[in-house]
């Protein structure tokens, strides 16, 4: 299968999401929300978006496995390819208004992701990476930034909001950056996140507790810019423990000691 096409198909799901997003952001009040945990929300838009692309990719590749944030696993049981997608990441930040918002959607190949696709509606900005081929966006090729030094790094970084988050090792490892880089943001869509790394415009994201869709097609195009990706041991298997730690190589490399220390303490 051409990956041109998945690609092309990846952007028209995506897309569609985008639509149905914009329009609903301009009623936010009207939008049905339900709760799936204490500050975990599910609105109907992310229902709405999830559905339309599922039909898209459902059509053009009807015995791909779909692992979806709200479903779960739809199609064939097994499969060669996994499509990975997040119909609406940031639904808090959308339901307040705030344009900080993405649709994610990944593939993976015999359990290696080899696509991805994050969308952003509220700039009409559209990341793409094939592995091998780079990342872009709009179509540009993207690469992560060349700052060597944590001091003048901006690092993108996410709160702790579950009850089972380890909110000292955060708190630790936030006062240790704090005191020793340019800023630190928290922007509420770690799609999003990596895709900024990706476009230079974070040096560096780190942030635990995460699911797979949230972080496979961001993690890629980090790769394909250019960046480093690890878990917090500095394995690759962030998709399976839900940690990651992104960057340019060098300030990745003073970054994920610090988040190792807090998190991965020595026995």
């Amino acid at each position: 299968m051409s990956s041109n096409a998945m690609l092309n198909i990846a952007v028209k799901a995506a897309r569609a999401a985008c639509t149905i997003i914009t329009r609903a952001s301009e009623n936010l009040d009207a939008i049905e929300v339900h709760s799936k945990a204490p500050s975990d929300f599910v609105s109907k838009v992310d229902v709405d978006c999830e559905s339309a692309i599922i039909e898209i990719l459902q059509q053009a590749y009807p015995h791909h496995q779909i692992l979806t944030e709200e479903r779960g696993i739809v199609g064939p049981a097994k499969s060669q390819y996994q499509w990975i997608i997040d119909p609406l990441d940031g639904t808090t930040n959308f339901l307040h208004g705030f344009p900080q918002y993405a649709v994610s959607i990944a593939l993976k190949r015999d359990g290696e992701v080899v696509l991805a696709v994050v969308a952003d509606p509220v700039n009409d900005e559209t990341f793409t990476a094939v592995r091998g081929s780079g990342a872009f966006l709009n179509g540009r090729r993207i690469r992560v930034t060349r700052r060597t030094m944590m001091k003048d790094a901006l690092i993108g970084v996410g709160f702790p909001f579950r009850r089972n988050d380890d909110v000292e090792a955060y708190t630790a490892t936030f006062s240790q950056l704090a005191k020793n880089c340019a800023g630190l943001r928290r922007a509420g869509a770690a799609s999003l996140d990596l895709a900024y790394v990706a476009a230079g415009r974070l040096d560096a994201f780190w942030e635990p507790n995460l699911q797979s869709w949230d972080i496979a097609a961001g993690s890629l195009l980090v790769l394909e810019a250019g960046g480093l990706v690890t878990d917090f041991d500095g394995e690759g298997n962030y998709l399976q423990t839900g940690e990651i730690v992104a960057g340019t190589p060098k300030v990745f490399g003073q970054l994920l000691p610090v988040v190792r220390r807090n998190y991965k303490p020595a026995a």
